[in-house]
């Protein structure tokens, strides 16, 4: 059996207020096995070094620490509930997952082949209080079915501010919070956004600017919080939040 050497992931984590026991060391190391498995014959992700999938999906998925409080649900439940939209190979949702195991997570993605490998790193870690659906946010974020239910929406998706927030924000509850992850700097990005952001409900809170421990790899997190609820007819029929985004 191959061994990792995890040493610098668990010190980065504690630089940032996380420690892991042995068996979410385990966890993580069986879910980048799974991960560069499926990616033989799959497209999850370029990166399958595992020191590089460590500081890039599995430490910068778990910065959100920077941003917000996962311990205490605003609604007053007795968890934090989270759904992360357009998942991929699961990050944020997996690692938060790992490493916050009171954390009810949703994870929720378009492809099936994703929705299958996600499904099966679930079961074979052994994670309870999560799942995975497969399907678009515009159809989730009808009434009556996921809309305005969760504390917490986070998105490592590629999409603009506006497109992302009429994504996302629907999902969300008065009071909780949408968390975008960002590798460049949002300035205009920002300006751009703010129009949509408070169409749908949402407040620009702040942003959080970080570098990943031990590299030079620059993130932002911005924090929307939620102030009232998404408009009916948010979001849009699928394709339209992308192609025509709210500005």
């Amino acid at each position: 059996m191959k061994t990792y050497d995890t040493t610098q992931f668990e010190n980065n984590l504690k630089d940032i207020g996380i420690s892991l026991n042995d068996t979410q060391i385990s966890q993580f190391i069986r879910y980048y096995e799974l991960l560069t498995h499926w990616n033989s014959f799959m497209n999850l992700t370029a990166i399958t070094d595992f020191d590089q999938v460590v500081d890039k999906h599995f430490t910068d998925s778990l910065l959100l620490v920077k941003a917000c409080d996962l311990k205490d649900s605003p609604s007053g439940a007795s968890s934090v509930s989270v759904i992360d939209i357009g998942t991929g190979a699961g990050f944020p949702g997996l690692p938060l997952k790992i490493a916050f195991p009171q954390l009810k997570i949703t994870l929720l993605d378009s492809l099936n082949k994703r929705v299958k490998f996600l499904n099966e790193v679930i079961e074979q870690l052994k994670l309870t209080g999560i799942q995975v659906i497969h399907g678009r946010a515009e159809d989730y974020a009808k009434p009556g079915i996921l809309r305005e239910t969760f504390d917490l929406c986070v998105s490592r998706a590629v999409a603009g501010l506006s497109t992302l927030s009429e994504y996302c924000l629907p999902f969300v509850r008065t009071g909780g919070s949408f968390i975008a992850y960002k590798s460049e700097k949002l300035e205009e990005e920002i300006e751009g956004g703010k129009k949509a952001i408070s169409l749908f409900g949402g407040k620009i809170e702040r942003k959080v600017e970080y570098t990943i421990p031990g590299t030079d790899i620059y993130r932002t997190l911005l924090v929307i919080t939620k102030e009232k609820p998404t408009p009916p007819g948010f979001p849009r029929k699928a394709g339209i939040p992308s192609k025509e985004p709210v500005s």
